[in-house]
């Protein structure tokens, strides 16, 4: 099989299938990420509300690093380099985090406009 670097689209047949079914499967991953990472958040943001009307601090640094040591061990086994898991996980609970702010935010406000 001959490749060809000129870009022109004059690749060995073979090697195009190859290519296209392999990107069909990063397609299909990347879709299955996008649709666990939307079913994660709204879990967290139901675990946002719950805090929010129970006055709970947005941020829970201890279950943080419970949850960064696990993804690590996960990664590990998964032959996944653990730095890349971990800066994947500390990307996700940024947001949530910020997430949970604003839903504090605005619960108080609702609450501070409603009586009793």
């Amino acid at each position: 099989m001959t490749t060809s670097n000129t870009g022109t689209g004059d690749v060995d047949p073979a090697v195009r299938a190859e290519l296209d079914r392999l990107r069909d499967s990063i397609d299909n991953i990347d879709a299955a990420v996008v649709h666990m990472l939307a079913e994660r958040f709204k879990c967290t943001q139901q675990v946002g509300r719950l805090k929010a009307v129970h006055r709970l601090p947005p941020a829970d640094p201890a279950r943080e690093a419970r949850q960064i040591a696990r993804l690590r061990s996960l990664a590990e086994h998964a032959k996944l380099d653990p730095a890349f898991a971990e800066k994947f996980l500390n990307f996700i609970v940024a947001e949530v985090i910020r997430h949970h702010e604003r839903i504090a935010e605005d619960t108080a406000r609702h609450q501070a406009v409603e009586p009793g």
